[in-house]
């Protein structure tokens, strides 16, 4: 029996927008990726798609509250080592704090945080930018 490793490299396909939403909508955390001192920084989120945007949720001395009204990254993946397939999105967008009460009380339903403490900014990364790969060996599985 032959592992992935030994076997043919596989092909890296380019997915359509909406099924990288989609592929993003169906993944509980990924990572949001912003400046910090003027270097980049990563943390790792819970998050919903909501409305076509990416919602996080951050406490008050939360390092990534600084890149509000910023351009930031937020990556997801779902990656099967053994059979080395699966996707990868990228999102790039600004950072928009969500202060409208109501919609605040709407995203607390859908949202709750995965660590201790109060969570109580809610940060909307609206997309300029959405970027899917899929990794496939025999043909296209997630996007296809």
């Amino acid at each position: 029996m032959s592992s992935a490793l030994e076997e043919e490299p596989g092909e890296l396909l380019e997915l359509p927008e909406a099924t990288s939403l989609r592929l993003l909508a169906g993944v509980p955390f990924g990572r949001v990726v912003f400046s910090r001192d003027a270097l980049p920084a990563i943390r790792p989120v819970n998050h919903v798609v909501d409305r076509g945007s990416i919602v996080i949720r951050a406490h008050l001395g939360a390092a990534v509250l600084s890149s509000v009204g910023m351009v930031v990254a937020y990556e997801a993946d779902s990656i099967d080592p053994v059979t080395r397939q699966g996707w990868s999105v990228i999102v790039v967008g600004v950072a928009k704090r969500v202060d409208d009460p109501d919609e605040v009380a709407r995203l607390d339903e859908v949202l709750k945080p995965w660590v201790r403490g109060t969570m109580d900014h809610v940060i909307r990364i609206v997309p300029e930018m959405v970027t899917g790969y899929e990794l496939v060996v025999d043909g296209p599985t997630a996007g296809g």
